[in-house]
């Protein structure tokens, strides 16, 4: 039997009895999902809240979460902890937009990965090499990140023109695609504001009107790190080094070498994310403009389970949920106290069905004080608004938490040696 079946065999994490979802069954998901979404626009009124506008904001919105959610899957399948993937971020925002005003915006983009990546390489090597805590290394480098890029701003942006010491120039923008006649098409048809039928087309309408090119390339990210990481020897003998170290080194597995190359590139694709927001989101590079999106595309991996595909959903809530507050507010946020208490009461139903009473009891009274919520109110504060991603957050990860699996060497000390 060939080493990379052996470890295959050694290595692959016990299924612990749990299906996994065929992929009619998550379409019939995602078809009852989106029903139930048609449904609350047509009771709440709400008919922004699946528009190609409002999609196409989800997706610009999710892209950068998605970017640094899919950074940290490489990072910590590899056993390795990356909290410092905001300030990765930050230097990718910074690096791109110093380089894309001067060179042009897909410039800003490669420096902006190259920004990233030095901070993922200082990353691995406190990490790996000198074995300080994970997260210290990673609350460390969010703080130079932050004051790194300050310091650079006074003596490069402030002296540009358009420029200053909080912010750089314009950056040009990267090309837009625009599929014609099945984007006017789909438009149309969201406008009637049919059940399900609209819904639809509103949200691949979304995904053919004014998509970056680099937002496609993100996208194909997505399935190409699950090829590599789930269908390749490279993935398999990585991820092994975030399941069992001294097992992936009696094999042969050169665990150092792994885990720089998947922080480094970790790096790189928080990196991407930054440039994605200075270059395509504002076509400018602001102090702060990060937002926390770091910290959020932390917890959409965590809320997929270290997987891709459910990183991506979890971005695109994220984003989604972000995007209710540009367009039309306080009516779409509130239109999602409806959603949240009926998807809350499918809980407590579920609950019940499996005897755990007392978590029904508890989430029926939540679902009560939501529906309570949405009758008597028209719409929802404008403070609850700005925090709805955060709070959207907190709730993912409080629902999530009991069926997560995360690399069982994640996060611990290892040193060369110990599997000999």
């Amino acid at each position: 039997m060939s080493t990379t079946k052996v470890s295959a065999a050694r290595l692959a994490p016990s299924k612990g009895g749990r299906r996994k979802l065929s992929l009619p069954v998550v379409l019939l998901l995602l078809a009852g999902a989106l029903a139930l979404v048609s449904l609350v626009r047509l009771i709440s009124g709400a008919n922004d809240v699946t528009s190609v506008g409002q999609v196409a904001g989800a997706l610009e919105l999710a892209v950068p979460i998605g970017l640094a959610g899919l950074g940290g899957l490489w990072a910590e399948r590899a056993g390795v902890v990356n909290i410092g993937l905001e300030g990765m971020m930050i230097l990718g925002t910074w690096f791109g937009a110093w380089a894309g005003f001067q060179w042009g915006p897909w410039v800003g983009v490669l420096f902006g990965i190259i920004g990233g990546a030095l901070g993922g390489l200082l990353h691995a090597v406190m990490t790996v090499t000198f074995g300080v805590n994970h997260i210290v290394s990673g609350v460390a480098i969010n703080i130079l990140a932050a004051g790194v890029t300050r310091y650079l701003s006074n003596f490069t942006f402030a002296d540009a023109p358009g420029g200053s010491s909080k912010q750089s120039p314009r950056v040009d923008e990267i090309d837009k695609i625009t599929i014609p006649g099945l984007s006017d098409w789909l438009q149309d048809l969201q406008q009637h504001h049919w059940f399900f039928v609209s819904d639809l087309a509103g949200i691949i309408g979304g995904l053919v009107t004014g998509l970056s090119l680099l937002t496609v390339v993100a996208l194909l990210l997505v399935p190409v790190t699950w090829w590599v990481l789930w269908r390749t020897a490279f993935g398999l003998r990585l991820r092994s080094c975030g399941e069992s170290p001294v097992a992936a080194e009696t094999l042969g597995v050169n665990v150092y070498k792994y885990k720089y190359i998947a922080v480094v590139i970790s790096g790189g694709l928080a990196g991407l994310g930054g440039a994605f927001l200075s270059i395509v989101a504002t076509s400018i590079y602001q102090e702060g403009q990060t937002g926390g999106r770091g910290y959020i595309g932390l917890a959409a991996m965590i809320f997929g389970n270290w997987m891709p595909g459910g990183m991506a959903l979890g971005a695109g809530l994220f984003g989604f949920t972000d995007s209710l507050k540009l367009r039309g507010g306080a009516e779409n946020v509130h239109a999602m106290l409806l959603l949240l208490g009926i998807l809350v009461i499918l809980a407590a139903v579920w609950q019940l069905y499996r005897k755990k009473y007392v978590t029904a009891v508890v989430a029926a009274v939540c679902s009560g004080v939501l529906f309570t919520w949405y009758a008597l109110t028209d719409q929802v504060p404008s403070q609850f608004v700005d925090a709805a991603p955060y709070v959207t957050t907190l709730l993912v990860l409080a629902l999530s938490a009991q069926r997560l699996r995360m690399p069982k060497a994640d996060g611990l000390p290892y040193r060369k040696g110990e599997g000999k």
